[in-house]
């Protein structure tokens, strides 16, 4: 009988071993699909932003718009003829 109620005592403790690491890997389960969620949302902030960048640097690279800037802020003029000069070695 001894050997009966240790047998059911060990079988009840890994029972509730077994129980308790179920509970504990749901539980870290949900916290890294928390995580997970949050580094989503993060990455696609970060692609958002990237191609705000792309579109900004394409209009800003621009040759029409650089000679526009050119011409409205430093006041650039194209330059004539005789101001030309071409040096050949």
């Amino acid at each position: 009988m001894n050997r009966l109620v240790t047998i059911l005592i060990i079988v009840l403790l890994a029972n509730v071993g077994s129980a308790l690491a179920v509970v504990y890997a749901r539980h870290d389960s949900r916290a890294l699909a928390v995580r997970l969620g949050d580094l989503e949302k993060s990455r696609d902030e970060a692609m958002k932003e990237w191609s705000r960048l792309q579109l900004e640097q394409s209009y800003l690279a621009d040759a029409g718009n650089v000679e526009a800037k050119a011409r409205r802020e430093l006041g650039m003029i194209d330059p004539e003829d005789p101001q030309i000069l071409v040096i050949r070695q």
